[in-house]
């Protein structure tokens, strides 16, 4: 008698904890996206996870470490694929200015506001926010390095993060027009 050669393959232990951690990341972000910080609970994120609690603080003993490691997995993600298009100095302000923007400026948004008034939040994001900070200028001087200084990054990056605050009170039709008439002038005065 043979075995089939249908069966599924077993996944090993670490596959499976990988695959628990996506969920529970992944249903973070929705949840800091769609509801906020303040209503994020870890009952909500193991609900849209499709996992147990016990599953969920068995990875994650605390709110605060649930949505920084959400974040951190979404920077990590965000910035593989910046650095993975093919560098073009020409549009280095438009792709920085898109890197704030989607759903993990919107998740880091929400944590950053929290974080203000939160001791405990305070101290988890400072390394993360450290991190993310050294990986943007990074990316942003893969980029344009050849035609910025790096006065001129580091002040594209926060003129980036600005417009990505104020784009939240305006429609994408706005934002749009808005960021065609800046991004021009803006490259204009950083570029070299």
């Amino acid at each position: 008698m043979t075995q089939s050669t249908d069966a599924p393959e077993r996944r090993t232990q670490a596959e499976r904890t990988a695959g628990t951690q996506a969920k529970l990341l992944d249903a973070a972000i929705e949840c800091l996206v769609e509801i906020g910080f303040a209503k994020t609970s870890t009952q909500e994120i193991a609900r849209r996870a499709g996992v147990s609690r016990g599953a969920q603080l068995h990875h994650f003993p605390t709110k605060e470490s649930l949505v920084i490691a959400a974040v951190e997995h979404l920077v990590d993600r965000r910035l593989s694929e910046i650095l993975a298009t093919d560098p073009d100095p020409e549009r280095g302000v438009e792709v920085l200015s898109e890197a704030f923007s989607g759903p993990l400026f919107h998740a880091a948004l929400e944590l950053w506001v929290a974080a203000r008034t939160d001791p405990a939040l305070y101290e988890a994001m400072v390394p993360l926010e450290r991190r993310v900070s050294e990986a943007i200028m990074g990316g942003a001087t893969a980029i344009m390095g050849s035609r910025m200084s790096t006065e001129s990054i580091e002040l594209s990056i926060e003129l980036a993060r600005g417009l990505a605050v104020s784009a939240l009170f305006r429609t994408a039709e706005a934002d749009a027009a808005l960021r065609s008439r800046l991004l021009p002038t803006w490259e204009a005065m950083v570029s070299q």
